[in-house]
């Protein structure tokens, strides 16, 4: 297991289902993250969008070992709550997913966004939410608690 030293936004959890299944929820953003999801979310070099009222942001998939690692690559974004709305632009939200003691072990990193960025804690309080809460339950549930258009899973917390 490699370890993941970074200021960036993290995000970590480990639950007992193989790293194909975990891997697989992943791809299904619409599930876990937002189900105001454009595009496909499942292959390499697929664009897709998600948006969250006026937020939006657009990503590629730069890479992808299945039950390993997956990253999607900011390509633009409109962050209309902050003071620069292209924040997110050119960073890079990366999973990494690795057997554990029987168990798999995924960790997301939004590299690019730390310390000192304008939506750092927001931003956390987010992730945490879909990563940890939202993309786990999907993956032991098999329902994750995305955003829809008439409702936000964090406004609700």
């Amino acid at each position: 297991m490699k370890t993941i030293v970074s200021t960036d936004i993290h995000a970590s959890f480990v639950v007992p289902v193989t790293a194909e299944k975990a891997f697989e929820a992943i791809c299904r953003v619409s599930t876990w993250w937002t189900e105001n999801t454009i595009g496909s979310t499942s292959k390499l070099n697929d664009v897709f969008t998600v948006t969250f009222g006026e937020t939006k942001s657009r990503f590629r998939i730069t890479e992808m070992v299945p039950g390993k690692r997956i990253n999607w690559l900011v390509e633009d974004c409109n962050l209309h709550w902050l003071k620069d709305k292209k924040e997110w632009k050119d960073t890079n939200v990366v999973f990494e997913i690795s057997a554990e003691s029987g168990q798999t072990r995924v960790d997301m990193t939004h590299v690019g966004l730390g310390p000192g960025k304008e939506c750092f804690e927001d931003c956390t309080k987010g992730w945490t939410h879909y990563v940890v809460e939202s993309l786990f339950k999907l993956i032991t549930t098999g329902k994750g608690e995305p955003d829809h258009k008439d409702y936000s899973a964090l406004q609700h917390q």
